[in-house]
C-alpha cells in the first residue's frame, strides 16, 4: 500500500497526532466515522462481537474510547487500553490519511447519507454544553451567552454551500465526502472495511453477520438473537446511560443522543430542488461509483 505521509489534523476539541505513537496490537479495531454517522452503533456491535456477549463488561466509552479527543489526556487513554486483554475497538473522527495504517489492525469506515448527517449534527451541537467542553480541553469560558442557531432548513442549505478546505471544517460537506473518498480508495485492502448506516438500519443482523466474519470475531450461534436485539436502536436507547460517550458530561442531555435514527430525514427537509442542489455539490467532490454506493436506497431490491 503506497501512502503519502500521515496528515495531522487539529482542532481545539481533537489532535490525531496521538496515533502518531500509538502502540497497536494484533486485533485492534479502529471505527474511522465523521460525526453522527453512526459511531456509537458501530462501536457497540464490534464490542459485542469481541466479548461475545450484549452484557459489556464497562460502559461503551471506556471499552472503546475516542484516542484523539482532548478532552481525556493522552496518558489516560493510552493506559485505558493498554490494561485490556480483549482486543479493543477504538474510536477515531480521525480520516484515514491521518491514522497510521498497521497491518494488524482492522479499520472500519462508516458512511451515513450526508443531509442525514448533517440533520443529526445540526441537533447535537444543540446539546452540547459548551461551557464544560472548553473546561475540559482547557480552553477560556466563551466570551458571551451562547448564539442561538438559525432555523434547521436554513442552516442545512448553509452546509450545503460551505467550500472551504475540507480540513478546515472536517464535518462539513467538503470534509465528509473527504473523508468517505478517501477510504475509498482503500476498499479492497484486506484490513479495511466499509460499512452504510442505511445497511445496518435495513438488515442489520446481515451486516453484523459480514462485519463478523471481516474482523474473525465469531459469536457462538446461539449468542446471535441477543447481540442483534441489543444492537437495535431502541435498545441502545434504552440503555444510553452505558452507551453513550457521555462520561464527563458534556452533553446537556444524554437522552437526546438517540433522537431518530431512521434514514430520510435531510430530504424531508428540502425541496426536491434543494435536494439537486446537494447533489450538484457532492458530483464535484468524489468520484460516482462513490456516491451511487453512498446514496444507494438499500430497500431497493
Amino acid at each position: 500500500m503506497n501512502r503519502a505521509p500521515v496528515v495531522r489534523y487539529r482542532s481545539r476539541d481533537e489532535d490525531s497526532g496521538r496515533w502518531l505513537d500509538f502502540p497497536f496490537r494484533s486485533g485492534d479495531i479502529v471505527i474511522s466515522t465523521r460525526s453522527k454517522s453512526g459511531t456509537t452503533w458501530v462501536q457497540m456491535i464490534a464490542a459485542m462481537l469481541v466479548i461475545g456477549s450484549p452484557e459489556l463488561p464497562v460502559p461503551l466509552g471506556e471499552l472503546s474510547p475516542w484516542l484523539d479527543w482532548l478532552v481525556s489526556s493522552r496518558g489516560s487513554v493510552f493506559g485505558q487500553l493498554e490494561a485490556q486483554s480483549h482486543r479493543r475497538v477504538i474510536k477515531t473522527h480521525t480520516p484515514l490519511d491521518g491514522l497510521p495504517l498497521d497491518e494488524r489492525a482492522t479499520y472500519i469506515v462508516v458512511a451515513r447519507h450526508p443531509l442525514d448527517m448533517a440533520v443529526s449534527l445540526y441537533h447535537q451541537q444543540a446539546n452540547l454544553d459548551r461551557v464544560r467542553l472548553r473546561e475540559l480541553t482547557g480552553q477560556a469560558p466563551p466570551a458571551g451567552p451562547e448564539l442561538t442557531p438559525p432555523p434547521l432548513r436554513a442552516w442545512l442549505l448553509s452546509w450545503i454551500d460551505w467550500s472551504g478546505p475540507p480540513a478546515e471544517a472536517l464535518d462539513s460537506l467538503p470534509g465528509v465526502m473527504w473523508h468517505l473518498s478517501d477510504a475509498w480508495l482503500l476498499r479492497d485492502e484486506a484490513n479495511v472495511v466499509l460499512v452504510r448506516y442505511e445497511d445496518l438500519w435495513a438488515d442489520l443482523e446481515g451486516e453484523m453477520r459480514r462485519l463478523a466474519s471481516r474482523l474473525g470475531a465469531e459469536p457462538a450461534a446461539e449468542a446471535w438473537p441477543a447481540l442483534v436485539d441489543a444492537a437495535r436502536f431502541e435498545s441502545m436507547a434504552a440503555q444510553a446511560a452505558r452507551v453513550v460517550p457521555d462520561g464527563l458530561g458534556v452533553l446537556k442531555d444524554s437522552a437526546r443522543f438517540f433522537r431518530r435514527g431512521s434514514p430520510g430525514e435531510g430530504r424531508e427537509v428540502l425541496s426536491s430542488g434543494e435536494v439537486e442542489r446537494y447533489l450538484e455539490r457532492v458530483a464535484t467532490m468524489a468520484p460516482t461509483d462513490l456516491l451511487a454506493w453512498l446514496h444507494r436506497d438499500p430497500l431497493a431490491s
